[in-house]
């Protein structure tokens, strides 16, 4: 099943708007600020810069007639991509060190606080073995989001954060 979103220049689903049923590293050639989307399946990543970078949004299906207000971000959305359906195992093995070395914590499920379940506030690295996920930097899913799919994120700029700083984790199971 493929995802579809619709990115409109105007609030209220109004303006010149573009479709987009996969991944797109820049969106800004398609229009020049987006101000409601409208994710009619699937679930989707979108980044304030090209190439999946900058701050991070995860969309379910729905409408969002005034995102900006919503979710407190600016006009731009540069790149967008679909999160895959998945359904299967969770599983994660995070470090405290650079390049998966250190003290290593798994996860399989949700975690609504990272302090209080490993007795530590950060992450240095990461391997996604399964499933997607995504991270908070506070506690009880809340603050800047990464996502991360399956793979090795050896420093914790590969997901895109500014600090190993982690609040709290959960699996995307919407669908």
């Amino acid at each position: 099943m493929m995802g579809k979103i619709i990115f409109y220049e105007d609030r209220n689903f109004g303006g010149r708007y573009h479709e987009c049923m996969g991944d797109c590293s820049d969106l800004h050639t398609y229009f020049n600020r987006c101000h409601s989307i409208r994710v009619e399946s699937g679930c989707f990543m979108i980044y304030e810069r090209p190439n999946y970078m900058g701050h991070q949004y995860f969309l379910r299906r729905g409408e969002y007639s005034d995102y900006q207000r919503m979710m407190g971000m600016t006009d731009c959305v540069r790149s967008c991509r679909m999160i895959p359906m998945y359904r299967g195992n969770y599983k994660m093995r995070m470090y405290n060190r650079n390049d998966m070395s250190g003290e290593m914590m798994e996860l399989m499920d949700d975690c609504p606080n990272f302090m209080d379940r490993f007795h530590m506030s950060d992450c240095q690295s990461c391997n996604v073995m399964d499933g997607h996920w995504l991270m908070y930097d506070q506690p009880n899913y809340r603050g800047r989001m990464y996502y991360l799919r399956p793979g090795e994120y050896r420093k914790f700029s590969d997901w895109g954060a500014m600090s190993g700083r982690i609040g709290s984790i959960r699996r995307i199971m919407d669908f």
